[in-house]
């Protein structure tokens, strides 16, 4: 029986296009945006500051070096989380309907600045009852430490958990950890995988 349902973030609840976000930074630096995630993807920073181990006026700093970026701080933020779209890609009336049910959880690697965005801009996320961050546990999916987190905030055993995500190895952590877990692909295709084990809502 699934007690807790547990949802990631990005592509699954919020969607996004990073694309968006080297448009949005390219007026503001000397680099075309197809070579801004080439110099981004050159070190480790992103991961780092998504481990929490790098605050986020750290990160602005360190990125707008590596970019020679000319922007404020809340300029920067803005840029950053340009990426995402405003219209969810689950209905509210699913969340709110399981969390009359279930206990709701959120699994997701992000940071500091992203959260603070999405908190903001995407009222449904008040059904959900706890939130398990990549940069809040300092650990990222696939590590296991991130799905031990997300399994003890559940309050049951790890067979009682259903998580659903939309890149396969995050969702293959999950079964390791041993949560009943799917690739997420649709609306429609997340709303039958919980009807086939008796989740209603």
């Amino acid at each position: 029986m699934i007690r807790t349902v547990i949802f990631d973030l990005g592509q699954v609840i919020v969607p996004f296009d990073l694309q968006r976000g080297y448009e949005a930074l390219r007026p503001h630096c000397p680099y075309p945006a197809e070579e801004i995630p080439r110099r981004i993807s050159s070190t480790d920073l992103v991961r780092r500051f998504e481990c929490g181990e790098v605050s986020p006026e750290s990160f602005v700093e360190q990125l707008s070096d590596l970019l020679g970026l000319r922007v404020d701080y809340d300029h920067f933020c803005e840029l950053w989380s340009s990426i995402f779209l405003p219209d969810p890609l689950l209905p509210e009336s699913l969340l709110a309907g399981l969390h009359r049910r279930y206990r709701l959880l959120l699994l997701s690697n992000t940071n500091a600045i992203h959260w603070a965005m999405i908190r903001e801009k995407y009222p449904l996320l008040c059904h959900f009852d706890d939130y398990v961050l990549s940069y809040e546990v300092g650990a990222l999916k696939p590590s296991a430490r991130i799905y031990e987190e997300a399994i003890a905030r559940a309050g049951c055993a790890p067979g009682e958990c259903f998580f659903t995500d939309d890149i396969p190895r995050y969702v293959e952590g999950a079964r390791e950890a041993g949560m009943q877990a799917v690739v997420f692909e649709s609306a429609e295709q997340l709303e039958r995988e919980l009807r086939a084990r008796g989740v209603r809502w």
